[in-house]
C-alpha cells in the first residue's frame, strides 16, 4: 500500500511540480540555485554535509542541511546529480508536500469545511510557522526549505522515487499538544504567537542556531528546554520514522535530505526496527478528562436548579451570573479578533449555552457568521502567505480574521466558564448560610 502511494506521488509530481515551483518561485531568480555573491567562489564542500551508511546491500546517503541556507540547496543538487540514486528522501509529510508543489491550493479552502472538521486552531498553527518562515525569507533572501524542494526537483530530473519521510505534522503536533499540562499549553500557544509577531529581526547568531534544526525544532527549542519531555514527540521519534522510511525506501542506493540536527539520531536509528504505524498513532483523550468535561457543566446546572428550589431570586442571579461571565469573555475574544458585530452577538449568545456542553463551542458558531457576512474570497487566500507576515496582515486577511475569531472566542468562552462556574458556586454558598 505504501508502494502504491509512493507510486502515485510520483505520477502527480509530474504534472503538478513545476506549477508549484512557479507559485513557490516566483520572487526567486531565473536560476534557484544561483548563490549569493559572496558565496559564488567557495567550495560547496559536499563530503562535510555527507553520511555514507551501508545496510546490506542499500548504501544510504544522509544529506546535512541547513533549512535556511541557499548553499544547502546547491549541495542536494550536486549530490543527487553526482550519486544518481534509485529512491530520494525529504523531510517532508504528505501535507508540506503538497503545499510545495501546489501553491494554488489555497484556492479550494473550503472555510466552513475546515470550521465544522474542527481545524480551525489546526490551520492558525500552521499558519503561524508559515509566518516565522516568511520573516527568515525576507530579512535574508533564503526561503527556508529550499533544499527540500530542489531535492523534489532533483528527483525528478535523474528519474529517482520519491520518498515522503517525515510523519505527518499533524500527529506531530498531536503527540506534542498530548504530553503538556494546561499550563504547558497555555506556555506554547503563548510562546509561539510571541515569537513570530515580535518586532526584532532574527540576529546573526540565531541565524547559525536555525541552520542546524528544522523549524519546528527552531521555533520550540527554548520550550523543549523547560519541557524535557517534548523531546520524545518533536525530535526523537521523528527520527526513528526518518529511519525506517530511509530504510523501507526501494532500490540499492538511497540519498536523504534531512536537516542536519535530524542525522545524529538517524544514525543511531536506523539499525533498529520501527512499528510506524505505533509512531503515527494520535493519542486518545484520556477517559478521565472526557467524564470531566461532562461533570462540571451537569454540576453547574445542578447546582443553579437547586438554588432556584432553594431561593428562586438567588437561582436568578446565578443565572444572570453564568450568562453574563460566559458570554462578555467570548464576545471579547470576538471582538480582539475584530470580529463582524453579528458575530461577536453571536458568541455572547452562543457561550453560556455552549460552555454547558463539550460538544459545541462557542468559538465554531461566531467563526461561521463572520465567515457567512465576511466571506474569504480567492485574493484573501492567495495572500495568506504574505499577509501572514505580521500582525497587521493576520488580522486584515478575512481568513485568519475567521480563523482568529473561532480561537479568540473559544478562550474567551473557557475563562468565562470558569469565572462564571467559581461565581454560581459563590452564591450557592450563600444560599446555603442563609438559611
Amino acid at each position: 500500500m505504501e508502494e502504491n502511494k509512493e507510486q502515485q506521488i510520483s505520477q502527480e509530481k509530474e504534472t503538478s511540480l513545476e506549477e508549484g515551483n512557479q507559485a513557490k518561485m516566483a520572487d526567486e531568480p531565473e536560476d534557484m540555485m544561483s548563490p549569493k555573491e559572496s558565496e559564488e567562489n567557495e567550495s560547496l564542500d559536499i563530503e562535510e554535509v555527507i553520511t555514507r551508511l551501508q545496510l546490506d546491500d542499500k548504501e544510504i546517503i544522509l544529506v546535512g542541511t541547513a533549512h535556511v541556507s541557499r548553499r544547502s540547496a546547491e549541495q542536494v543538487k550536486a549530490i543527487i546529480e553526482e550519486e544518481q540514486p534509485d529512491s530520494v528522501c525529504v523531510e517532508l509529510d504528505e501535507q508540506r508536500y503538497q503545499s510545495i508543489i501546489s501553491g494554488s491550493k489555497w484556492k479550494e479552502t473550503d472555510i466552513f469545511k475546515i470550521i465544522k472538521e474542527k481545524k480551525a486552531s489546526l490551520l492558525l498553527m500552521n499558519l503561524l510557522i508559515a509566518s516565522f518562515q516568511k520573516r527568515i525569507a525576507k530579512q535574508f533572501g533564503v526561503m527556508p526549505g529550499a533544499e527540500m524542494l530542489q531535492g523534489i526537483k532533483s528527483a525528478e530530473e535523474v528519474d529517482a522515487r520519491l520518498v515522503l519521510a517525515d510523519r505527518n505534522i499533524q500527529v506531530t503536533f498531536a503527540r506534542v499538544w498530548h504530553g503538556l499540562g494546561l499550563k504547558g499549553k497555555a506556555q506554547l500557544i503563548l510562546q509561539i504567537f510571541m515569537s513570530l509577531f515580535e518586532g526584532a529581526d532574527i540576529s546573526e547568531e540565531e541565524l547559525e542556531k536555525l541552520k542546524s534544526k528544522d523549524t519546528l525544532n527552531a521555533m520550540l527549542s527554548e520550550f523543549t528546554e523547560a519541557f524535557p519531555q517534548l523531546k520524545v514527540p518533536l525530535i526523537d521519534e521523528r527520527d526513528q520514522y526518518l529511519s525506517q522510511k530511509i530504510k523501507e525506501a526501494p532500490g540499492n542506493k538511497v540519498v536523504a535530505v534531512l536537516g542536519a540536527a535530524h542525522v545524529p539520531g538517524i544514525m543511531i536509528e536506523i539499525h533498529k526496527e520501527h512499528d510506524l504505524k505505533a509512531l503515527s498513532r494520535v493519542p486518545k483523550k484520556r477517559k478521565g478528562l472526557g467524564y470531566i468535561a461532562w461533570i462540571i457543566p451537569l454540576a453547574i446546572i445542578a447546582i443553579i436548579g437547586y438554588t432556584f428550589f432553594l431561593n428562586r431570586d438567588m437561582g436568578i442571579r446565578q443565572s444572570i451570573s453564568w450568562i453574563l461571565w460566559n458570554g462578555s469573555f467570548s464576545a471579547i475574544g470576538a471582538i480582539l479578533a475584530f470580529a463582524h458585530p453579528l458575530a461577536i452577538l453571536t458568541a455572547f449568545v452562543a457561550a453560556p449555552i455552549s460552555s454547558l456542553n463539550p460538544m459545541l463551542a462557542a468559538g465554531w458558531f461566531a467563526g461561521v457568521v463572520e465567515a457567512y457576512i465576511r466571506r474569504p474570497n480567492v485574493q484573501d487566500f492567495e495572500d495568506l502567505a504574505e499577509d501572514a507576515v505580521s500582525l497587521r496582515g493576520f488580522w486584515k486577511n478575512k481568513v485568519t480574521r475567521v480563523l482568529l475569531v473561532v480561537a479568540l472566542t473559544n478562550i474567551g468562552s473557557s475563562l468565562g466558564t470558569f469565572i462564571g462556574g467559581a461565581d454560581v458556586i459563590r452564591l450557592f454558598l450563600e444560599t446555603i448560610r442563609g438559611l
